[in-house]
């Protein structure tokens, strides 16, 4: 007989507003949201073997247990790798306060795919890493401040991959409108190595940091996809490469990037409509450029569609995230021709999501 699930925690999905690209280097500024779709973990006590099962990835599931107080995993984990991170970071803090470890499932159900199982670029990864951070920092009852769970979040991340931001983490842990700085993976790596975990949580991170900011006054958010999902690290890779080979300008992209993003919050904690229309499409032509430069496909035909078709009716729009697939965003006046670009996406087999913004 199946025990009852004791923690379920949820987190929200994100969109990029601006900042994408730039925003891997530490101190360097995006503005992100998180939206009403969500990834749900749940958990609850197991005995001798837990079992980790999840609606993403065709369903899988996996088993593990204990030797001692080391986490054994059955074969093939990698569908797992984040939430697997999640959960040995966590258990790192529960050791170091000396308290006994247990054995539990956990099980995990998402909203950022469609019935195909196809991902809408709402950062599926993020959200379960901040879901298992957070169920089972309940779970284990650890008194942990929301900056010091995104801490873990974020190191969980980068034992998984090396050319995130975090900045999708951060939006599904705080929620709402923020702006976001990356902080120094190479730092964190050094000083995870040096010193206790605890004490890493505790510290000030350099280039790290999350503000909230103002909605957009008098202006509505759309987003539609466009059903072809994009790799973001392979995308994100590309131009860190072409960086390193020096192919591009690439110190002055961060800085337009940075003055870019800047004038974009200022507009939109001053509530200017006409300062952020302008934000939105100024970061437009900054990833354009950078397309451009690079060889990389950011701006994909039906993304330039979206764009395009969206302003020739008064709003401002770009692509959200990496680009090369995936998803774009418009702000516009509620009195639009919101119809009519809709019908125009839709015959251009783009799809809507009817997101709102999660507080």
């Amino acid at each position: 007989m199946n025990r009852p699930w004791t923690t379920e925690v949820r987190a929200p999905g994100k969109l990029y507003i601006a900042g994408e690209y730039a925003v891997v280097e530490p101190g360097f500024p995006a503005v992100l949201i998180a939206v009403d779709r969500y990834v749900t973990v749940r958990v609850r006590d197991a005995v001798d073997t837990g079992r980790i099962t999840s609606d993403l990835n065709a369903g899988s599931q996996l088993e593990w247990y204990r030797r001692d107080s080391d986490m054994v995993i059955e074969p093939d984990e990698t569908p797992f790798s984040f939430v697997l991170a999640a959960m040995r970071i966590v258990e790192e803090v529960v050791v170091e306060l000396g308290e006994p470890l247990q054995i539990f499932d956990l099980n995990i159900t998402s909203e950022l795919v469609d019935d195909a199982g196809r991902k809408f670029g709402l950062g599926s990864s993020a959200a379960v890493t901040v879901a298992t951070v957070t169920a089972l920092c309940a779970h284990y009852g650890l008194d942990l401040s929301r900056m010091e769970q995104l801490k873990l979040a974020l190191l969980a991340c980068i034992e998984v991959q090396r050319s995130g931001s975090g900045g999708d983490i951060a939006a599904s842990m705080f929620g709402g409108w923020i702006s976001y700085t990356s902080f120094d993976r190479e730092w964190a790596r050094t000083e995870r190595a040096n010193r206790s975990l605890v004490e890493l949580l505790q510290m000030d991170w350099p280039g790290l940091s999350v503000h909230r900011v103002a909605p957009p006054d008098g202006l509505r958010l759309l987003v539609g996809w466009t059903g072809s999902p994009a790799s973001t690290s392979r995308l994100v890779g590309g131009v860190q490469s072409r960086k390193a080979k020096g192919r591009m300008d690439y110190p002055q992209f961060l800085t337009e990037s940075s003055r870019c993003v800047e004038a974009l919050v200022k507009a939109l904690n001053d509530g200017d409509r006409e300062g952020t229309l302008a934000g939105i499409r100024r970061n437009r032509e900054l990833l354009r450029q950078l397309g451009e430069r690079t060889g990389i496909t950011i701006e994909t035909p039906k993304l330039r569609h979206l764009i395009e078709s969206a302003e020739e009716r008064g709003g401002a729009a770009k692509t959200s995230g990496a680009g090369g697939g995936d998803c774009g965003i418009v702000l516009i006046d509620d009195d639009a021709d919101i119809d009519g670009l809709l019908a125009t996406w839709e015959r251009a087999d783009i799809r809507i999501l009817n997101l709102y913004v999660h507080q």
